[in-house]
C-alpha cells in the first residue's frame, strides 16, 4: 500500500514530478482525466475520476508506431479528445457542463498511452496511481474536427489487426464528455490551477485498457469525425 495519506498529498506529489520535468524542458500540453466509465472502475476497482497532464512532446500523430520495449507493460486507451478554444479561468462557482461547452474548439479521436509499470488491477491504490501522474505516457491523435454533433452521441469503435475489438460512446464517460470537461475544470480550480485555451483534455476511455504485443495494429474510429491509428514494434 501506500504510504501517501490522500488525494491532496497524491496530486502534491503529481505536482512536484511535473515541476521537475517542466525544469528538465518539458511542456504542459493538457491533461488525461481517468477512471471515467463504469467499466473502468470496475477494471481498477476504483469508482471516482483521477487526472494527470500530458506533456507536449509526448503527443504524437496518427500513424505513430509504439515500442513495448519503452515502457514498463504498453497498453492503450480510446478515448474522445478535446482541444481548448478558448480559457476556462478560476471562478467562485463551480463549472456546471454547459459552462464548459462553449470553450471547445475542436474535438478528435486519440489514443491515450498507458504505461501501468506491470501493476496488479487487483490490488491498486489509487493514491499511488495519481502520485504517478495517473499513468499517462503520451496520447496519439487523429484529425480535429471543429464541427461536431452531441458528443455524447458520438460512436467509438475500435479495430486490432482490421477486426472489431470494443465499442464505447461518449455517453459511457460520466454520462457525456463535457460532465468530464466540467469535472476537470473543478479539480484544478481547486489545486490552484486553470484550463487554458490550446490545452487537450483526454476524457477517459470508451472502451476497457487494451494490453497490446508486437506486431498488432489498432485502430480507433470516432462517429464520423475520423480514425486514429497505431502499430505495435518491439
Amino acid at each position: 500500500m501506500s504510504t501517501i495519506a490522500d488525494r491532496a498529498e497524491a496530486y502534491a506529489a503529481q505536482a512536484a514530478f511535473v515541476r521537475r520535468s517542466l525544469e528538465r524542458g518539458s511542456v504542459r500540453a493538457g491533461y488525461k482525466i481517468g477512471l471515467t466509465s463504469e467499466r473502468m472502475q470496475r477494471m481498477c476497482n476504483i469508482d471516482s475520476p483521477i487526472a494527470g497532464v500530458i506533456f507536449g512532446e509526448r503527443i504524437y500523430p496518427t500513424g505513430t508506431a509504439l515500442s513495448a520495449a519503452r515502457y514498463g507493460r504498453l497498453a492503450l486507451e480510446f478515448e474522445i479528445a478535446l482541444f481548448l478554444g478558448a480559457d476556462l479561468p478560476a471562478r467562485a462557482m463551480p463549472f456546471e457542463p454547459r459552462d464548459v461547452a462553449a470553450a471547445v474548439g475542436a474535438v478528435a479521436p486519440a489514443i491515450e498511452i498507458v504505461d501501468d509499470h506491470n501493476a496488479d488491477y487487483g490490488a491498486l491504490d489509487v493514491l499511488a496511481l495519481i502520485a504517478d501522474n495517473s499513468w499517462n505516457a503520451g496520447a496519439i491523435c487523429g484529425p480535429r474536427s471543429t464541427a461536431f454533433a452531441d458528443l455524447a452521441t458520438l460512436e467509438g469503435t475500435v479495430r486490432r489487426d482490421g477486426v472489431v475489438l470494443d465499442q464505447g460512446s461518449g455517453r459511457d464517460v460520466l454520462g457525456h464528455p463535457l460532465n468530464v470537461l466540467a469535472w476537470l475544470a473543478n479539480h484544478l480550480v481547486a489545486g490552484g490551477e486553470a484550463l487554458r485555451a490550446g490545452d487537450l483534455v483526454m476524457t477517459g476511455n470508451l472502451v476497457t485498457t487494451k494490453f497490446v504485443a508486437p506486431g498488432e495494429h489498432y485502430a480507433f474510429e470516432l462517429g464520423g469525425l475520423g480514425r486514429v491509428e497505431t502499430r505495435i514494434v518491439a
